[in-house]
């Protein structure tokens, strides 16, 4: 298996976030759903998907980047506490001569991350088919399959209702995936033993589904809440009116009070998303900020009225912005 840093086309010291894009990037374009029929396309996502396997989780890097796993995610051996010294004995450092008393591939100490898997497989496999020894013991113990990493793109209206898509896996199995109603943009939602299959009757992994959510027309999200700005009329601001307002659940019907000015905020509690970890119910606010619009073309009564009006009810909105 390729270094998973080449794989996704990221430098050693790439941040976690840039590891991320750059998966999020190539899952995109690779992924079974955009590429019918494409075996070829298949097989680099399930690379992309086992190379971010690795990297994506900050613990699996750091042994990676040590050499205490492989691009796999398998351990790698790391000598033999008390083990055979070709030419030297028994000791307490690992193979310290390697073969024939040269350093060898498992170099001094234990086994060389550098010398490659072919010696690995070839030292180990034997082991595998069933020889005797510690070797063959240790590789018949059963191991948990690899996770797999997905992404999947929804939009703002499912992540605020929740709703169920299907997703479907490399090998061309297909999974209905719930979302539960509050999901946030970033959130992964862990599919139990849907990853990879287990060794050795190793349970499997999991399927882990990174969910990005698309932005609304006109509806924003901050934190639980939802925010909006809502134009109103002249006349519905001065005189004041009852007007239908857009939710995640609707059209609810607001008082706009007489007097409003552009940018006041109205506040419709419980309108917002189900609270994370909040009790069953519990939901942020809707705050709905005013806009006066003027009509768009135009109008020679209305600029009559004004007019008349501002003689004798001229007021300053800009007392306060002077500069010395």
């Amino acid at each position: 298996m390729r270094d998973p840093y080449d794989v996704l086309g990221v430098a050693r010291g790439a941040s976690q976030e840039e590891l991320r894009k750059a998966y999020r990037r190539l899952a995109k374009e690779l992924h079974p759903d955009r590429n019918p029929g494409n075996a070829k396309a298949t097989e680099r996502f399930k690379e992309v998907s086992a190379a971010y396997d690795i990297l994506g989780d900050p613990e699996k890097r750091a042994k990676f980047d040590r050499g205490e796993i492989d691009a796999a995610g398998q351990p790698r051996a790391q000598g033999f506490r008390g083990g055979y010294h070709p030419g030297g004995g028994a000791g307490a450092g690992g193979f310290r001569g390697g073969f024939g008393g040269a350093r060898g591939p498992f170099g001094y100490g234990g086994f060389d991350p550098g010398a490659g898997d072919d010696i690995f497989d070839e030292i180990f496999g034997q082991m595998r088919r069933g020889r005797p020894g510690a070797g063959a013991r240790r590789t018949s113990m059963p191991q948990r399959g690899a996770d797999r990493r997905f992404s999947l793109k929804i939009a703002f209206m499912d992540a605020a209702r929740g709703t169920k898509r299907r997703l479907t896996m490399p090998d061309g199995k297909q999974l209905d995936v719930t979302i539960p109603a509050g999901l946030a943009d970033g959130q992964q939602i862990r599919l139990r033993h849907q990853g990879d299959p287990g060794i050795n009757g190793g349970e499997a992994g999991d399927a882990l589904i990174e969910v990005s959510v698309e932005p609304h027309a006109f509806f924003t999200r901050q934190n639980d809440d939802v925010h909006l700005e809502l134009p109103v009329t002249l006349d519905e601001a001065v005189l004041g009116a009852k007007i239908a307002v857009p939710t995640i659940d609707g059209m609810v019907a607001v008082t706009v009070p007489k007097g409003a000015s552009s940018g006041t905020t109205l506040r419709l509690k419980g309108r917002g998303f189900p609270l994370k970890g909040g009790a069953s119910g519990q939901r942020g606010d809707q705050y709905v900020k005013l806009k006066i619009v003027l009509p768009e073309k135009p109008n020679s009564a209305l600029e009559k009225l004004i007019e008349g009006w501002a003689k004798s009810n001229r007021y300053d909105v800009r007392a306060k912005y002077t500069v010395e």
